[in-house]
């Protein structure tokens, strides 16, 4: 095997982290076992789609409409984690050819992007940095921070601070869309500084072109429409106080489940240095079967994202199949196995620890 194994004690992580070389059976492995899994189902794609929206938004009016605080908090919480599977399937937009799922983009946005008002432009033209080799884990990575190397309050501040992304998108959509259409400056610092779904507060998107612009137009037109109507309505006595500051209830519980979830997808480790695919994989999480939690936090092929580093082209519904062949034919020793862990707590209890180490 092409790695090397050091004493944590006595390197760096920017050490450790360029000490890792690619492990050529793995990466082999991955490429070859995984050729025929690569087509997305549409079917799926669709009944996965439409199954979380019918639910989320079913559980959304039974919280509004529920006779006591419990029925209320307990329909709340179906609505947040079936829209939240909803909400993740924007991951799987920004890999697919959509070639293969026609109208599933516009779908997508007209059950999940626009009502919850992060229509797919957020992320597509931002996740796919993140995945570039020569980015990953540096300054330029729009979804990466050292965090494992940060202060220890950093943490609980990353995580409680998604709590206001709903009014955030308020923000954003009700007041900021309609005056950058009025001034070109402020149009293009919207456009940098606040239409992305990153992490990295150095991140600055590029403006959209030709047929991007078109369709970004398009898009934030209609959720910009549906955050001004909600905040009207509201403010008429159209819609009941009760019904928004719940529905900001839920969007708020989804960016919280998120958050947490973003917060274990990585180890957080690299201090800005070009990695290796497997330095990358190591510094990603699995946590596949037996656990059955991660359905609910890490839903859409997500508890498998160290392996979604490795194979970023295979569709969601097929990583629990890929990673049963892989784990058939790699050797004990493979550096395939040291991206599996076992939950959450143990996650995050490893994150924190690390942000306590002495550096």
């Amino acid at each position: 095997m092409n790695t090397i194994t050091l004493d944590r004690a006595a390197v760096t992580p920017r050490q450790l982290r360029a000490a890792i070389a690619d492990d050529k059976a793995m990466l082999k492995a991955a490429a070859e076992l995984t050729r025929d899994l690569v087509k997305p189902r549409p079917a799926i794609y669709w009944a996965d789609l439409i199954a979380s929206s019918l639910v989320g938004y079913a559980a959304l009016a039974a919280a509004v409409m529920a006779a006591s605080m419990w029925a209320a908090v307990a329909a709340g919480a179906v609505a947040v984690f079936a829209l939240y599977r909803g909400m993740s399937m924007i991951h799987e937009l920004t890999h697919m050819k959509h070639a293969a799922l026609p109208g599933f983009r516009a779908g997508w946005n007209a059950l999940i992007g626009v009502p919850m008002m992060i229509p797919s432009f957020m992320y597509e033209g931002v996740h796919n940095l993140h995945h570039a080799k020569t980015r990953y884990g540096t300054s330029e990575d729009p979804e990466y921070l050292p965090l494992a190397l940060m202060k220890p309050w950093t943490l609980p501040a990353f995580i409680l601070v998604s709590a206001l992304a709903p009014v955030g998108l308020l923000i954003r959509f009700a007041v900021l869309a309609p005056l950058s259409a009025l001034s070109p400056k402020l149009r293009a610092t919207v456009i940098s500084r606040y239409s992305a779904l990153s992490i990295n507060p150095q991140f600055r998107r590029r403006l959209p072109q030709g047929d991007e612009k078109a369709r970004w137009d398009r898009v934030e037109t209609a959720t910009a429409v549906w955050a001004i109507a909600l905040i009207a309505c509201t403010a008429a006595g159209v819609l009941p106080l009760k019904a928004f500051l719940i529905f900001l209830a839920v969007g708020s519980g989804v960016a919280l489940i998120n958050q947490v979830r973003t917060l274990v997808a990585h180890l957080w480790e690299n201090e800005g240095e070009v990695m290796t695919v497997t330095a990358q994989y190591l510094d990603s999480v699995n946590v596949p079967p037996p656990a059955l939690l991660p359905a609910l936090w890490a839903p859409i092929g997500l508890r498998y994202h160290a392996l979604h580093h490795l194979l970023p082209g295979i569709p969601y519904h097929a990583l629990g199949e890929a990673h049963r062949r892989l784990s058939d034919v790699l050797e004990p020793g493979s550096p395939y196995y040291k991206a599996n862990y076992r939950g959450l707590p143990g996650l995050v209890g490893k994150l924190a620890s690390a942000t306590m180490r002495l550096r």
